[in-house]
């Protein structure tokens, strides 16, 4: 059958239908008030504490101690909130407080006591201008009001006593690393230092800033070498025109006047070395250099007694010293000449390598200045974390102050129970009136004469009215008594529903 076909602005429809339908709007309200009742009498009300807690910078400028702790204040909040709602932290409140110990708590894990109390844990930040927490809000909420401001009081303490600890921890651990590392450079310092000093000594007088001196030394070795090689030529030069002037062979026979007396071995050197000096000038076949070796043998034959006892009874002749005074001449000559020549050498060297020691110099001096500078920025960073350390000691340091403690709560957060009484009003209603819709559209029916014309489109002329069966009785109890009732314990069960509301809230 198609549904009948009405005027949905007609009132008159929609109150006939509530009419028709009223016992069963009552009944889906009077369960839903039923249903509201029990909830309320077992809801559990949840208290809330909060306590505000103030970041306050620290106590003395920063250009007078810089701190060492990192300034980033949200962080440094999150570190700590994770630090209170640590397992082993919750544990204690848990049984400092003998939180869960009612019926049924005993069936409760400590794991399960834990997660609950994280629940009802909350840290809300609040931030300044400058993105960083100017204050922070810890709270807690549970039934009982007075333990809830007991347990919240207790987190703001821990909190701020986890702030002196993580400071302090951070300042004394960056001091100790700053030690190690301090220690360990001074004595790669002492190493390279020593490794400098070592080099220095090593190749003193070849050093770059002895460079200047070098030349200096060098230019006056080699003025004072070419004076005496002169020396040394002219001396030769005064040997050789005296042997000519002389224009006799050496001779070694006694002369009346005495000079001095030599002995073996020191004639057999005069000897070789006027040899020696003739063989540069001569051949070896010359009669003078033949003399000379003929007077070598002839002396090297003779016993050491005869020789020591000649030169007491054959002292040598003025020709004989004289040239023995210009070989000794040309000998010393020679000698600072030889010596020269070396000295002149070592000092080449050191101007030579002087590039070299300049390179391996400032290589080492580099090392030992970046070392030095390393080693001097740490002890000046020591020096301030120790300072640093005894300002958190003192608590001059960035501190958490409480500026709204804890208050007993009056009023529970949850549940809200005017939220609770419109939900029950709004499902009771919305109930019934969905049944009584669904109703009415399985079981169509005219409602007034208006939905009869627009049914059938013919103008209605008269209402025929309704025939009562029954006895009077019973049509007063459905018809009155049954809505009254119905009416009156709606009303009961509504007033009942906002009693215990008022008494819980």
């Amino acid at each position: 059958m198609k549904g009948i076909q009405r005027d949905k602005n007609d009132m008159e429809f929609y109150i006939g239908m509530v009419a028709k339908w009223y016992w069963i709007v009552l009944i889906t309200l009077a369960l839903s008030l039923i249903f509201g009742i029990y909830r309320v009498l077992t809801l559990q009300n949840f208290y809330e504490a909060r306590t505000v807690i103030l970041v306050q910078p620290q106590n003395l400028p920063p250009d007078v101690v810089r701190t060492i702790v990192a300034e980033d204040t949200n962080i440094r909040i999150t570190t700590l909130s994770q630090r209170i709602q640590s397992r082993t932290n919750l544990e204690k409140i848990i049984e400092e407080f003998d939180l869960f110990s009612g019926e049924g708590s005993q069936e409760m894990f400590m794991e399960d006591k834990v997660a609950v109390m994280r629940k009802r844990i909350s840290v809300d930040l609040t931030r300044g201008r400058n993105r960083n927490a100017d204050s922070f809000t810890v709270s807690y909420r549970g039934t009982d009001p007075v333990r809830v401001t007991q347990i919240t009081e207790a987190l703001a303490a821990n909190i701020i006593d986890e702030n002196l600890k993580l400071r302090e921890s951070l300042v004394l651990g960056t001091n100790s690393f700053l030690e190690a590392e301090l220690k360990a450079m001074r004595v790669k310092l002492v190493k390279t230092e020593t490794g400098l000093k070592e080099y220095r000594e090593r190749y003193m007088g070849g050093l770059p800033e002895q460079l200047e001196s070098n030349l200096s030394i060098l230019d006056s070795l080699n003025e004072r070498l070419t004076h005496v090689r002169n020396e040394v030529r002219m001396s030769k030069e005064r040997l050789d025109l005296f042997l000519q002037r002389a224009n006799r062979p050496v001779d070694t026979t006694v002369d009346d006047v005495p000079v001095r007396s030599l002995s073996k071995e020191q004639e057999l050197e005069r000897l070789r070395e006027e040899l020696n000096f003739r063989l540069k000038r001569y051949t070896e076949f010359h009669p003078d250099v033949l003399q000379v070796k003929s007077a070598i043998r002839q002396l090297e034959s003779e016993p050491d007694e005869v020789v020591a006892e000649r030169p007491r009874s054959r002292p040598l002749s003025a020709f004989e010293q004289q040239r023995a005074d210009l070989l000794a001449e040309i000998r010393m000559n020679e000698k600072e000449r030889d010596a020269l020549v070396a000295q002149i050498r070592v000092y080449k060297k050191r101007v030579e390598d002087t590039p070299k020691r300049e390179q391996e110099l400032i290589s080492l001096q580099r090392d030992y200045d970046n070392i030095r500078s390393a080693y001097h920025s740490l002890l000046n960073r020591q020096i301030e974390s120790q300072i640093a350390v005894n300002m958190e000691k003192q608590q001059k340091g960035g501190q958490f102050r409480i500026i709204d403690p804890a208050r007993v709560p009056e009023k529970p957060m949850v549940p809200d129970m005017q939220k609770v009484v419109l939900f029950i009003l709004v499902a009771g209603l919305g109930l019934g009136c969905g049944i009584v819709a669904m109703l009415e559209l399985m079981m169509p029916t005219f409602r007034g004469a208006g939905s009869v014309e627009v049914y059938t489109a013919v103008p209605v002329i008269a209402n025929i009215p309704t025939i009562e069966y029954g006895s009077g009785i019973k049509r007063f109890f459905l018809t009155r008594v049954l809505p009254v009732a119905g009416c009156l314990t709606t009303v009961c069960l509504l007033g009942t529903l906002l009693g215990l509301v008022y008494i819980k809230g």
